[in-house]
């Protein structure tokens, strides 16, 4: 195959077996990806054959710097690939979830992305706090939380839009937790649709089908919109992988006694002293003792 007839994009929308790729002079194609594995991603970038005027086949995945994905005994799906980092939205109406959010920080630091918690909806003083409190633990554990409403639009672009420039963020979070709002607010031409959400199932509806890349019109940089979630397994991460989602352990395993400690029950663990200490949340420690079992009884490792 000669050089002419190959060309060079980056994914920017997926749904299922269907791509849209962006070239360099900012033209699409729908493309399909050779054979029946797909394994693309929103943010690869990719080497195309032409096939007419716009569409393409995938031959091939250039070298991904990252990828987060969630994986269970049923399936893989993966959201994006190439991000600087992971902007988690959660709100306090409807109740979002301490286990799923816990579970993307994991899935984002064993990926080696930086993640954020955008708290969504701070307008709702009435239910604000208790929201506050359970984000506390992972405030203590050193990760970034910023507060917002996605109704004052000007204040979320002048806080959000500095920790986007020239970096590319996946924007992720359970249903109904106002993505596509903060979404519309940054690009307002994306169109997105938003719902309320479903006050009898106490649960967002889902308001996105597929993942898409969008260019911020107001300076450089790219962000990613993705489905609202109900799970989130990490069968495809090792026992290492899962420790480093956890950052308030890494000076109590300085300390373990054992280099292979689990931090479960082993004599002289630093993370369980830390723990008895009051130094690590029960629930974070709760957490990482799950997404482990979880792993071990599928035989992961």
């Amino acid at each position: 195959m000669g050089s002419a007839s190959v060309l060079q994009g980056r994914i920017i929308a997926a749904h299922g077996r269907h791509y849209t790729v962006e070239m360099p002079d900012g033209s699409v194609r729908k493309c399909f990806p050779r054979g029946k594995k797909a394994g693309a991603a929103v943010g690869d970038h990719v080497i195309i054959s032409p096939q007419g005027k716009d569409e393409g086949s995938i031959d091939r995945i250039l070298e991904r710097r990252n990828l987060l994905y969630r994986s269970d005994d049923m399936r893989v799906k993966q959201f994006a690939a190439n991000v600087d980092q992971l902007l988690i939205v959660v709100a306090p109406e409807p109740l979002f979830s301490d286990d799923l959010t816990g579970r993307a920080l994991v899935a984002a630091r064993s990926a080696d992305i930086e993640p954020i918690i955008l708290l969504n909806k701070a307008d709702l003083e009435a239910s604000l706090g208790q929201a506050r409190g359970r984000l506390d633990k992972l405030s203590k554990a050193g990760i970034r939380i910023i507060e917002l409403s996605a109704y004052a639009p000007e204040a979320l672009r002048s806080t959000l839009l500095p920790l986007l420039k020239d970096r590319c963020s996946l924007l992720l979070g359970q249903s109904g937790m106002g993505k596509s709002t903060i979404l519309n607010a940054l690009v307002p031409e994306a169109g997105a649709h938003t719902q309320e959400h479903s006050q009898a199932l106490g649960a967002g509806k889902h308001t996105t089908t597929s993942t898409r890349l969008y260019h911020l019109p107001q300076q450089t940089g790219d962000i990613i919109d993705s489905p609202g979630f109900q799970a989130f397994g990490l069968y495809h991460l090792t026992a290492t992988d899962i420790e480093r989602g956890f950052p308030e352990f890494a000076d109590g395993i300085a300390h373990c006694r054992f280099y292979n400690c689990t931090h479960r029950h082993e004599p002289g663990c630093g993370v369980l002293a830390a723990l008895e200490r009051g130094e690590i949340a029960q629930e974070r420690h709760d957490l990482y003792k799950r997404i482990l079992a979880e792993n071990e009884a599928q035989g992961r490792y």
